[in-house]
């Protein structure tokens, strides 16, 4: 299916399978919800990385309102976070508190502040603190953070005078 004088032509093709996925960026963020919903309802646990906090909020509240809708989760008793977005019985919120208790290995952060991250247990590193087979898998990513995360040469410009740091759990 390689054509490098008609590029437009694999992209047809692609699209005419089904393999392309077209739309606005609310279109995205629904079948992200869609997908994420179901996969909780089958017990299936996912992670979604967005490009923002903004769109991982619309996600977060899109997976809310399905699996409340689906009568996963019991929303007749619903606080409020800081951010304003519900929290209902039998939601896993994910904080630096229980990421042992969610499979979280690994924290990754870019940043000036060192001696902070230090003081919490982030140690610099240097390279990729990945194996070969994750590595290859990380690459897929259009996430900038994964990027930042793998050291690309393409995001060196953008990371300048930061430093890459990781906990281990």
């Amino acid at each position: 299916m390689r054509d490098r004088d008609n590029p437009e032509t694999i992209f047809d093709e692609l699209a005419a399978r089904g393999l392309v996925n077209v739309g606005t960026l609310e279109d995205q963020l629904d079948r992200i919800a869609d997908t994420v919903a179901l996969e909780e309802q089958h017990g299936t646990d996912s992670i979604v990385i967005a490009p923002t906090n903004a769109a991982a909020g619309r996600i977060n509240h899109a997976v809310f309102e399905r699996l409340a809708d689906a009568s996963v989760l019991d929303t007749s008793t619903i606080a409020h976070g800081r951010d304003g977005d519900p929290i209902a019985a039998g939601v896993r919120i994910a904080t630096r508190q229980n990421d042992r208790e969610l499979g979280v290995a690994k924290v990754f952060c870019l940043t000036f502040e060192t001696e902070f991250f230090g003081r919490h247990g982030f140690v610099e590193i240097e390279g990729t603190p990945v194996d070969h087979d994750v590595f290859e898998q990380l690459l897929r990513s259009y996430d900038e953070g994964v990027a930042e995360f793998l050291d690309l040469e393409r995001v060196k410009p953008n990371t300048l005078g930061n430093t890459r740091m990781l906990l281990t759990l």
